[in-house]
């Protein structure tokens, strides 16, 4: 029997309309709401803004270790006592030849991540530059994660040419004091605003299974809603021991799926990203993440590997989707 409320998640979402709180809850909670009608309901929205569409986006980490955060999901934390190769900024060449490599493999988007609170003026100045000289190089879009920034920095990283900041907020306010306490989430949500005032694409999402309720995850759905966020990561949970948060293992393939439509549905023109953790927690059902995900990493995350870009290609092509590639002009 034909069930009228996959229709009404589909048609609000393609108006323009929030979501109720109840239907949305549903979507994570209910055992009644069906995964492969949800899927659907949410690639009809995905369908209009992307089409079949696929972007694959390649993460260079550049700086790793020595935060004074204590953030404690992160391997790269104060006090994690995970084993992890620390170093500090590479080499002006080796960012560079990363973009080089990206854009040939075919990332829409590359993914430039230094660890720390966040840069300096100097440090501000020399990724502006880096990032000029990459976008006049290659046709590839930029996206920069460097911790918390002022205004003036935005202003200066936005006249370079770069295309995203990043800055995820990882969860929900409420739940924010269990997952940090070296910042808080107001801060968060100041250098989201600087980003963007600044003209910058916001680029921030969320990890799930950190502890979080399924309200606390349509929370972070409709700040970004609210944020207007261009590109949403959708993270799922992978524990690296050592990490101080331990090995919650609280997420299941269908759940992940949910959570992607959720995040499809609430916010229908994003950009989402089926982000780190994609592999190990989605496992065989990995391939449905993109009716309502129209992004994804490749190659690694920060402290994890993850699939070659071949294998994600193979994955998202045998699947009936095309990779999104921005051409060269000629």
């Amino acid at each position: 029997m034909h069930d009228p409320f996959y229709d009404r998640l589909a048609r609000l979402a393609l108006d323009g309309a929030v979501i109720p709180e109840e239907d949305a809850l549903r979507v994570l909670t209910d055992p009644e709401v069906e995964l492969l009608p949800l899927m659907y309901a949410a690639y009809q929205v995905r369908s209009r803004y992307f089409g079949r569409k696929v972007r694959v986006q390649i993460l260079n980490n550049v700086q790793n270790g020595y935060c004074p955060e204590d953030c404690n999901y992160c391997a790269q934390a104060a006090g994690s006592a995970a084993e992890i190769t620390k170093f500090h900024l590479k080499s002006d060449e080796e960012i560079i030849a990363g973009a080089e490599k990206s854009w040939r493999a075919g990332a829409y988007r590359y993914c430039i991540v230094l660890s720390g609170r966040g840069p300096t003026a100097g440090r501000v100045t020399h990724m502006a530059d880096l990032v000029r000289r990459i976008k006049e190089r290659w046709p590839v879009e930029v996206c920069l994660s460097a911790g918390f920034i002022d205004p003036e920095m935005a202003v200066t990283l936005k006249a370079a040419g770069l295309d995203r900041y990043n800055h995820n907020l990882n969860t929900a306010e409420s739940h924010y004091g269990a997952i940090c306490t070296s910042h808080d989430y107001a801060d968060r949500l100041r250098t989201l605003e600087s980003a963007r005032t600044a003209g910058l694409e916001v680029c921030s999402g969320i990890i799930v299974g950190m502890g979080e309720t399924p309200a606390e995850v349509l929370d972070v759905a409709l700040t970004l809603r609210r944020l207007q966020a261009r590109s949403i990561p959708v993270n799922f949970y992978v524990h690296i021991e050592g990490a101080r948060l331990g090995a919650i293992n609280a997420l299941t393939p269908n759940y992940c799926l949910r959570v992607l439509a959720l995040f499809r549905l609430v916010n229908p023109d994003a950009e989402i990203r089926a982000a780190g953790g994609r592999e190990s927690n989605l496992r065989t059902l990995e391939t449905l993440a993109l009716y309502p995900a129209n992004a994804v990493f490749s190659e690694g995350y920060l402290n994890t590997g993850g699939d070659t870009t071949a294998k994600t290609v193979r994955l998202i092509e045998e699947a009936g989707f095309v990779v999104e590639r921005i051409e060269e002009e000629g």
